[in-house]
């Protein structure tokens, strides 16, 4: 089956006579209700979508599933931007420059340009996956432990230029960070780590509660000691009203390179297995941070922070589905609960799918196109209910704010969800208070886990390889194991120039400066 015939099967597929594109509407509205509530999560809100699939075929079931998949991505930026509630941990980033927007009476650009970035990145990349999944499937399979350690250590090495003003601070709290990363079963002794007794602490720090902690629950406590409207008094809309407004031409001209830059890095991290959105957003957020011609507006409210954020991790959907289609791989969590569904239903997920039965490809490709395009006009109208919220005053949206944050931590069943999400949120005000980082913090947390599972794997495969040559070479198959293929070398000589260019930055920055002609 050649390009074009793919294709055509793929609109068959979603068109399905209009009841099947009916149901994609449907599902693209439930997902992005699904993103915009806090704490549930786009695997939470795939695994949501389930129950609807029950009585449908595979091919219809993955076109819905990916539906709800894509568009609770996107629907995570809506209270990011209104409230400073990442509806999904991939929206973290969001927060950083579209609440401050909000503030300001921006909240439409602000949605706007997260609407727009979100199309194009998702668009992107269910374009690359429909060209390039199994070429890029294949590179993916081929990165080892060793490489992926060297990825995620990347990832946490940025913290360096996160803050460039803050550097010591910036460190401290992502050490933090790492430390509740720490929480739960060593990988490899097996034993618990920092869990004080708690069972349900085994599996490790609900990134979920943490998140609604440090910043919704610190938002609320910081803002319930006054009692004016946000939508009159601080700026957001009028009377809680938001008109999304689509950035101008002049605008999204300067953002173009964000746009491309973060819509492939989110795609080829959403190729990596277990890498995933949240990854994307905050490397591509951090990366834009760094090339930027302005790096100290960031985090004040500009456009080019949220288009990175929304265009890197709309753009990880579609590589995520690249190794699940192909290799029968997830590339993340979602993508684990769409392979759980689709092997309910007796498919055999693989190489060998996109040989047998293609129309898998075409159908997903096809409903990535169509959602990415609608859920700009669904995500438009959800919006402007939720900003009718702002017209409450504070200190009657802010319990409220409080309980929707409070069912988003318990939805995992557990009420030691909710305890981690009270106690991150009074960190979250000592952190304001003593000018640390909060972002840091939630990227040593997810970051720090993966890097040491890597690490642990890569120890314990050259531990098994030395078993039986005795221990004078452990040490070097420990270094090969780690550092010995070209992929993690170059990564890791990148991370060592990246940790010490505090050092030698400023003498660069000097020459240069010393170069440039008077003005």
């Amino acid at each position: 089956m050649n390009l074009g015939e793919m294709f055509v099967s793929g609109l068959s597929a979603v068109w399905g006579g209009g009841t099947m594109f009916l149901m994609v509407v449907v599902a693209i509205v439930l997902g992005t209700i699904f993103g915009a509530l806090p704490g549930v999560s786009a695997t939470m809100a795939v695994a949501l979508g389930l129950t609807f699939t029950y009585t449908m075929g595979p091919v219809p079931a993955i076109v819905f599933l990916t539906a709800i998949y894509c568009s609770s991505i996107t629907g995570g930026s809506i209270t990011a931007i209104l409230f400073k509630i990442p509806g999904v941990p991939s929206s973290a980033p969001t927060t950083f420059d579209g609440y401050p927007m909000a503030q300001r009476g921006e909240a439409g650009k602000a949605l706007g340009v997260a609407l727009l970035a979100s199309a194009v990145g998702g668009l992107f990349s269910a374009l690359v996956m429909f060209l390039l999944a199994t070429p890029l499937s294949k590179a993916a399979l081929a990165f080892g432990n060793g490489d992926m350690f060297a990825i995620t250590f990347l990832g946490l090495s940025i913290l360096i230029v996160l803050d460039t003003e803050h550097i010591l601070t910036t460190i401290i709290s992502g050490l933090l960070g790492l430390l509740l990363a720490c929480i739960g079963q060593d990988p490899m002794a097996g034993v618990a780590r920092l869990t004080f007794g708690q069972t349900s602490l085994l599996s490790g720090m609900e990134m979920i509660p943490v998140l609604i902690g440090l910043f919704a629950v610190t938002e609320v406590l910081k803002q319930t000691n006054t009692k004016k409207r946000l939508s009159a008094e601080d700026g957001v809309g009028n009377k809680g009203k938001v008109n999304t407004k689509m950035p101008t031409m002049k605008e999204l001209w300067s953002i173009k390179f964000t746009l491309l830059r973060c819509s492939i890095v989110g795609t080829v991290v959403g190729i990596l297995p277990g890498a995933g959105a949240t990854i994307a957003s905050f490397m591509c957020y951090t990366m834009e941070n760094k090339l930027s011609k302005y790096p100290e507006k960031f985090g004040t409210g500009i456009i080019d922070g949220i288009a990175a954020s929304e265009a890197s991790n709309n753009a990880a959907t579609g590589g995520a589905m690249v190794p699940l289609l192909c290799l029968g791989i997830p590339g993340g969590n979602a993508a684990a609960v769409m392979a759980s569904a689709l092997a309910l239903k007796g498919v055999q997920m693989g190489p060998r799918l996109l040989n047998v039965q293609p129309e898998f490809l075409s159908a997903t490709f096809i409903t990535m196109i169509v959602t990415n395009i609608l859920m700009v006009i669904v995500a438009i109208g959800i919006a402007k209910v939720f900003a009718q919220i702002l017209a409450v005053p504070y200190y009657y949206l802010g319990p409220i704010i409080l309980l929707l944050a409070t069912i988003g931590s318990f939805s995992e069943g557990n009420i030691v969800g909710v305890s981690v999400m009270v106690i991150a949120g009074i960190v979250g005000i000592i952190v304001k208070y003593m000018h640390l980082n909060s972002a840091a913090i939630v990227l040593g947390l997810v970051l720090g886990g993966m890097c040491e599972k890597y690490f642990s794997q890569a120890f314990q495969k050259a531990h098994i390889v030395t078993a039986q040559m005795g221990f004078g070479d452990y040490a070097a198959k420990v270094f090969e194991s780690l550092f010995g293929s070209p992929i993690s070398a170059i990564v890791m000589t990148a991370c060592i120039l990246l940790l010490l260019s505090p050092i030698y930055m400023p003498f660069v920055k000097k020459i240069t400066g010393k170069n440039k002609p008077a003005a």
